[in-house]
């Protein structure tokens, strides 16, 4: 990078956290809530950061908290008995009695609202609670403030997602879902469709058959919940404005363009227009925002406003609207790079996180067990590997969030990094669930990166290499079509005493997989995996060393 870029961007840089002090330094007073200390960027105090993922999968929990950790901050999360999983509801009480305890010497807390206000992501859709109670909880934040009036507070909740199906819903709704999921969501498609555009004639008809179709119980129930976590949410926002929070974000995840939780998300974001994006966000994605707001927490106690610099594959880009979303992937970047603390720089010299984009040039999003994605160059993937070894060469720092397929990597882009020696020359990458969780990860991540040594960011890229590429995109999809082979009884949602054998098979694939495109890494000598929701959608993917660990990792 020349002398003269860097010095442009460190003097651009050092003016806007001058504006970003004074404007912090500003609010708080106004609120009567004293800023944090700050501290010399390269040389801070260790902070403690408390952590409440809104469930216990690997992604939310401990993926997310170890990037922070690779800072050498002290990441405090609670155990897991405690979080909510896909038999536990969770534990709302318990974590707020958890919180209190944890918050004393704490200088920031990260914390989801679904697990204070109902225990879990998937306890937000599937919870007993009345709305009074739900409620209270709600208030339970303000308290929480006036106890902990200099503690800097980030909290995340979601929308109600609305499946497509239930086969979609992977048994994370009420029962009654897996009859009528395609139906509810096609009514809800048309409500909201109706209320933003008008429905046709035919549209209107289909509209009041599904209203007689779908049981008029389960109908009720379905949108009763969504009603109380409406107005939580609402109130939540309400919280905000009145300082409770330093940013409060909504995030929407299994959404479409049109579907209640879209029609939902718009009233949500207008209810909370006036607060600006600097305080409060209703976003695309949901499992991706506790990294954002862990970021987002370190760039504040940084006191720093990391430039991101975005480029796309050729083709629709930025216009592409993924499939989970409801939105163009140019928006939800820009939406995370706000809620992480960060801004955006049309110059690639300027930029902390050099963040390069792999979508289809024909702006659709593909599943990473399609058949096709068995690593063979499409339109596209040499192109977008070309851009990766431009940057990279050029010594930029390159982020990669790989969303040409959902729920994987995409094998033939790997395949070129691998053979071009680029694996471990990028500083993040992201490939997993739905394209909006890669692209919010990645962010985060990338962000972050320049804090930590090599060692640390090859570490993470590795984690992602055998998650999202190894088992996501290929030894997952394979041990499904071997499923009836293996002895014991369980289908792929739902393991049970198939689990063992498909955990072995898993580790030997794995193993193989690792021999045949990664570089001889010590720590890999040993792989172990885990399926801690029973199921094979996630695994939990822990590898070893022979012996002492070595942090070896050989740049090609």
């Amino acid at each position: 990078m020349k002398k003269e870029n860097r010095e442009g961007r460190d003097f651009l840089k050092k003016c806007i956290m001058a504006l970003t002090a004074v404007l912090c330094t500003l609010m708080m007073t106004l609120t009567s809530m004293p800023a944090a200390s700050a501290h010399h960027k390269n040389e801070p105090k260790v902070e403690k950061i408390v952590y409440i993922p809104h469930d216990n999968r690997p992604i939310s929990d401990k993926q997310t908290a170890d990037v922070v950790k690779k800072l050498g901050y002290e990441v405090v999360v609670p155990p897991d008995n405690m979080l909510g999983s896909r038999s536990d509801l969770g534990h709302p009480d318990e974590l707020w009695d958890w919180l209190k305890k944890n918050a004393q010497d704490a200088d920031a807390a990260v914390i989801s609202s679904d697990s204070m206000l109902y225990g879990s992501l998937v306890g937000s859709r599937k919870h007993e609670y009345t709305k009074k109670q739900v409620l209270d909880r709600v208030d339970k934040f303000q308290t929480f403030r006036k106890e902990f009036p200099k503690m800097q507070l980030y909290v995340f909740g979601s929308i109600m997602r609305t499946p497509r199906s239930g086969e979609a819903s992977g048994h994370e709704e009420p029962g009654y879902y897996r009859n009528y999921g395609a139906d509810i969501f096609r009514y809800t498609e048309l409500k909201d469709k109706q209320e933003m555009e008008g429905l046709t004639r035919r549209e209107k008809k289909e509209y009041d058959f599904l209203q007689r179709l779908i049981p008029k119980a389960s109908l009720s129930d379905w949108m009763g919940r969504r009603e109380k976590n409406f107005a939580a949410n609402e109130k939540m926002i309400q919280l905000t404005r009145k300082n409770t929070f330093n940013y409060f974000v909504l995030g929407r995840d299994d959404n479409a363009p049109y579907s209640q939780t879209h029609l939902e998300s718009r009233h949500l974001a207008a209810e909370g227009q006036d607060l600006g994006k600097t305080r409060f966000q209703a976003m695309a994605g949901i499992d991706e925002v506790g990294m954002l707001m862990l970021t987002r927490a370190v760039n504040d106690i940084r006191r720093d406003v990391p430039f991101v610099y975005v480029r796309y594959n050729w083709g629709k880009g930025e216009f592409t609207v993924p499939s989970y979303s409801d939105e163009k992937i140019g928006n939800s970047i820009a939406a995370a790079v706000t809620a992480a603390g960060g801004m955006m720089v049309k110059s690639p010299e300027k930029a902390d996180l050099v963040l390069t984009v792999n979508t289809n040039p024909n702006g659709k999003t593909y599943e990473a067990n399609d058949r096709d994605n068995d690593g063979t160059p499409r339109e596209g993937t040499k192109y977008f590997a070309d851009i990766v070894s431009d940057y990279v060469s050029k010594g930029y720092p390159v982020g990669i969030a790989d969303i040409a397929y959902a729920n994987g990597s995409d094998n033939a882009l790997m395949d070129e990094l691998r053979d071009r020696g680029l694996l471990f020359k990028i500083r993040a990458y992201a490939g997993w669930n739905t394209p909006t969780n890669s692209t919010g990860f990645v962010i985060g991540e990338g962000m972050l990166a320049k804090y930590m040594k090599d060692d640390a960011v090859d570490d993470l890229l590795l984690t992602r290499y055998l998650d999202d590429w190894a088992y996501q995109a290929n030894v997952r999809n394979t041990i499904a079509r071997q499923l009836t082979w293996l002895r014991g009884d369980g289908v792929y949602g739902s393991l049970d005493t198939k689990t063992a054998a498909v955990a072995t098979r898993s580790e030997r694939m794995l193993t193989r997989f690792v021999e045949d495109n990664l570089p001889p890494i010590d720590s890999l000598a040993n792989i172990e995996v885990r399926f801690p929701w029973n199921r094979m959608f996630e695994s939990d993917i822990i590898h070893t060393a022979a012996k002492e660990e070595v942090n070896y990792f050989p740049k090609e």
